[in-house]
């Protein structure tokens, strides 16, 4: 398949952005063609001067004024239109750009997680930051460039055979040329754009990976890797950029104007064999400053195939982005209204060849509390995030209410299901937005969440209270602080069942005893379902089921598994004798 072919439709999807914007764009297009003939017009003025007036050895000075006033009042307009049609095109540039964004940052919120388990973060923020970017620039410069030219190379055309055909037709071979080398530059300049803009995305996911394990980067000494890295993507990026600048070099202005110098050569050997009266002097000054004219916009339409070459790859990297598969999520809008849970013989793996979890099956009555224990890389998670909806089943089937989770709309979801996970999110908000997350919750709402998970008085300590900024990734908390605020985002509005996911994993045993008793009311409303290391947290919990490898190996309450004295006795057996091991090690210190 063809460039132009691979090219079009990417680049017919990035013009139709404009269309909300084709009055601004019709009005700046009438201002190029209104500035092109204003420009035109000029070497005719000037033509007949010569061949009217200094020829004949007769300069009127009124009309030798005029003529000079007309000129200088046409280059005046021409710079003005210009100047206007460069706002306009910006304007909508600007909305282009805008629109294309949000499309852009929407699609990326409702993708699958699935989607983001092997995609590099600096690959998203490169598409939504850097690829819209160079979409302004194909409005702003490509389009402009493009009508710009077209309309000043069509009013020369006009003028220069209006002047004299033979001439013109001298001149007009510089286009098949012209129209060659744009071929050939696209054909090779292609792959190369592709390579600048990937290599750009590496630098940008390489910088956010820096960002965000500069602590363990500088704990371990790694500067210097990371260092050597990120300067091995900046070299490759340097590379392909110095081979896009060596092939402009080459083939666009030194060449053009080699063509330039070609044709104006041609037009003065026509002069000069030409018979006496066959051309006129104020003719060829006039060919002479349209060629001089010729060249610029043609060296300017060539030289936007690098932009374009660039702003149809950003839109490739924009539309996969956006055309990729969405997170889905049925109709049924009915909320859920007692939070059951059956979960019937689930098989899933994150990759086709090795599954995470293997023929689980479990029936959760509603306002229950069961437990997943199990060693690290067991499942537990995987299961909680199967339950949350975050991705499909292809093996069994998951009701909650009796109804099929995968019929059930995103806003029910959402609504009846929630999740606080052990190292939980913090936005760069206020103590109050970072609770509520855009919902209509009251104040005092928040502030019994609060005393709930004992964080009021933290939140009272704060120089502005529950309104202060928490920073970049709530880094103003501490690890146990986060889990709890975590923990007031969802008891804030009880959902009907309520995952934690090693939620209590960094908080101390007195505040840990609060969280206790505030899911135990919690527990009269909602279904509990508690992924917990500490086995002395799920005692209660009405079943426990113990997964090893991806497979449910026992099942049953705390008294009941004990007495089977099989994985989950080990497991506690181990537990208390550590507990007891530290307890002893702290009374001998």
């Amino acid at each position: 398949m063809s460039n132009k072919t691979r090219m079009w439709p990417a680049l017919k999807r990035l013009l139709s952005y404009g269309w909300p914007w084709r009055k601004t764009l019709g009005l700046a297009v009438l201002m190029l063609w209104v500035a092109a003939i204003a420009e035109v017009t000029g070497p005719l003025l000037i033509s007949y001067f010569i061949d009217h007036m200094v020829a004949r050895h007769n300069v009127p000075v009124a009309l030798a004024a005029g003529l000079a006033l007309a000129y200088v009042l046409l280059q005046i307009l021409s710079a003005a239109l210009h100047y206007f049609q460069a706002l306009l095109f910006n304007q909508a540039a600007v909305g282009v750009v805008q629109r294309l964004r949000s499309q852009v940052m929407d699609a990326a919120l409702r993708q699958p997680l699935s989607a983001f388990d092997n995609q590099p973060v600096g690959q998203l923020i490169s598409r939504v930051t850097n690829d819209t970017e160079v979409v302004r620039d194909l409005y702003v410069t490509v389009v402009a460039t493009v009508l710009r030219s077209a309309a000043l190379i069509s009013a020369m055309l006009v003028a220069m055979f209006s002047l004299n055909q033979h001439m013109a037709l001298v001149a007009i071979t510089i286009f098949p040329l012209v129209i060659a080398v744009m071929f050939i530059y696209q054909r090779i300049s292609t792959p190369i754009v592709r390579r600048v803009r990937s290599y750009l995305a590496d630098i940008n996911n390489g910088f956010n990976e820096v960002i965000s394990g500069m602590s363990v980067i500088q704990q371990f000494r790694q500067q210097a890797r990371f260092g050597e890295r990120m300067g091995n993507a900046s070299r490759s990026h340097y590379l392909a950029r110095m081979q896009t600048l060596r092939l402009d070099g080459f083939l666009l202005r030194p060449l053009l104007s080699l063509f330039s110098a070609l044709i104006l050569c041609g037009l003065m050997l026509l002069f000069s064999f030409s018979g006496s009266g066959a051309f006129e002097v104020g003719v060829l000054y006039a060919f002479i400053s349209y060629l001089g004219r010729l060249n610029e916009p043609l060296i300017e339409l060539t030289t936007q195939q690098s932009m374009l070459q660039q702003a149809v790859v950003a839109g490739e990297r924009i539309f996969e982005l956006m055309d990729a598969p969405q997170q889905h999520y049925g109709n049924d809008d009915r909320p859920l209204s007692d939070g059951r849970i059956d979960i019937e013989k689930i098989s899933f793996a994150y990759r086709d060849n090795r599954n995470v979890l293997q023929d689980i099956s479990l029936s959760v009555p509603p306002r229950s509390f069961v437990a997943l224990v199990g060693h690290t890389g067991s499942g537990k998670s995987t299961l909680a995030s199967l339950l949350m909806g975050y991705y499909p089943l292809r093996h069994g089937e998951i009701r909650l209410d009796g109804r099929p989770l995968h019929t059930l709309s995103h806003a029910v979801l959402r609504q009846g299901v929630a999740m606080v996970q052990q190292d939980p999110v913090v936005l760069a908000e206020s103590f109050l937005e970072n609770i509520r997350l855009g919902r209509d919750i009251a104040e005092e709402q928040v502030w019994q969440a609060l005393e709930t998970v004992q964080l009021a008085e933290l939140a009272r300590s704060l120089p502005e209270g529950i309104h202060t900024q928490l920073g970049e990734q709530g880094n103003t908390l501490s690890v146990g602080q986060k889990q709890l605020l975590a923990m007031a985002r969802v008891l804030v509005m009880s959902p009907k069942i309520l995952i934690l996911d090693e939620a209590t994993a960094n908080i101390d045993s007195g505040t840990e005893q609060a969280i206790q008793r505030a899911l135990y009311a919690v527990r009269q409303r909602t279904t509990l379902v508690v992924i917990a290391h500490r086995l002395s947290t799920i005692v209660d919990a009405d079943t426990i089921m113990v997964l090893h490898r991806g497979h449910a190996v026992e099942q049953g309450s705390h008294q009941a598994l004990l007495a089977k004295r099989g994985r989950y006795w080990q497991m506690y057996q181990l537990q208390l004798a550590g507990e007891e091991l530290a307890s002893g090690v702290a009374q001998e210190a």
